[in-house]
């Protein structure tokens, strides 16, 4: 049973719950099969209204900042494994308070905020970031390998002994990735910081693991867990954000107004790439609409489909329609949720899209809109 669209108001993000069960279903399978402890994270799918349904199959999370760890205590009910490229006196005692694991991404950072964790009355396992210096991904704004990085510690500037109360390491070189990207991942995390693989109780793997990818081999992703983790004998974590949200939702939008220059129509809809799909235009990538082709087909009309910010290339195109279209059709963007939805600013003062979730069972569900408070209370 597909969304009816009919219900849904303009501008929304819809979150389909049933697609996102099929999803999770996948990674609890591969959680046990594998033996290994899989996190959600945060930064890539924070919307909260849906945690009740994630928790029944995966129950921690992955926080990248103060505010992310708090909404895994709160919203998630765990406290988070928390990474963030460095932190601050400010947050660092809230950090502590939701907090299980810590994972520094400098020497420097370690040495500074060791103390505050060992005199914590709870324990808190605590890690090093590590840069293996490959990386499959392409895109250098993803590129967490890339020349200067000032992600992880490279091989060269770690001590020849892990720090005392260092339990665990941490990678994270992969983006939407293959288990094959992983495979040869772990070959030079094992060729450059094999010595250390011996002292720690765990590795954490980061994300970019894409096991819901229809062309992703999960059988392979299992088979290589359980061999590295046979072979190192330590416990092994997994921190995918888009898996969890891979083709799980829309961005349903309208079309207010049909203008042309130069031989190109431009639908001007009322959601913006630039705030609403910043991806779009960072990566960038055209995405996929409903019952249109992204390819331009000769004697169909065709359209660039135009944002409603004052940002002149707040625009993606050319989408050809079995028809024209008219002011108030629906355009349906598919695959919007994972990193979409987090990635949003206000850019403009344009009016945000409100938030749902479809099901099968219980038809469309609206859990958040927004209005003028919400921007202007960002502003001060």
């Amino acid at each position: 049973m597909s969304i009816n669209f009919t219900q849904i108001p303009s501008p929304c993000y819809v979150l389909n719950e049933d697609l996102l069960r099929k999803n999770l279903e996948l990674i609890k399978s591969v959680n046990d099969r594998a033996g290994v402890e899989i996190i959600l994270a945060f930064k890539s799918f924070a919307m909260w209204g849906a945690f009740p349904v994630i928790r029944e199959y995966i129950p921690t999370a992955t926080a990248s900042s103060v505010n992310e760890a708090r909404l895994a205590f709160e919203e998630m009910g765990s406290k988070a494994h928390t990474y963030a490229p460095g932190y601050t006196d400010k947050d660092f005692d809230t950090i502590l308070k939701y907090s299980t694991h810590i994972t520094f991404n400098s020497l420097n950072q370690f040495n500074r905020f060791k103390d505050k964790v060992l005199n914590y009355p709870d324990n808190i396992s605590m890690g090093l970031r590590i840069n293996p210096e490959y990386s499959s991904v392409e895109t250098d704004l993803y590129n967490p390998c890339s020349p200067g990085t000032r992600l992880g510690i490279a091989i060269d500037d770690m001590p020849e002994v892990l720090p005392e109360h260092i339990e665990g390491l941490h990678f994270h070189t992969l983006c939407e990735s293959k288990s094959y990207d992983l495979e040869q991942t772990l070959k030079a995390v094992e060729n450059k910081f094999g010595k250390y693989l011996k002292q720690i109780k765990w590795l954490n793997m980061g994300g970019g693991h894409l096991m819901t990818h229809k062309d992703y081999n999960v059988e392979h992703l299992i088979a290589t867990l359980k061999a590295f983790k046979e072979k190192w004998n330590i416990h092994l974590i997994l921190e995918p954000g888009s898996a969890f949200n891979w083709g799980t939702g829309v961005l349903v939008s309208s079309v207010v107004d049909v203008v042309q220059n130069k031989g190109i129509k431009t639908a001007i809809l009322d959601v913006s790439f630039a705030a609403h799909m910043p991806d779009c235009l960072e990566m960038p990538y055209q995405p996929g609409i409903q019952s249109a082709s992204s390819e331009p087909i000769s004697g169909k009309p065709t359209y660039r489909m135009g944002g409603n910010s004052c940002l002149a290339g707040d625009f993606v195109g050319d989408y050809s329609f079995e028809n024209e279209l008219n002011i108030g059709d629906k355009i349906i963007f598919e695959d919007m949720i994972h990193y979409t939805m987090v990635k949003t600013t206000m850019f403009n003062g344009v009016n945000h899209p409100s938030i749902g979730i479809w099901s099968n069972k219980d038809g469309f569900k609206l859990l958040r809109t927004f209005g003028y408070e919400d921007f202007k209370g960002r502003m001060g």
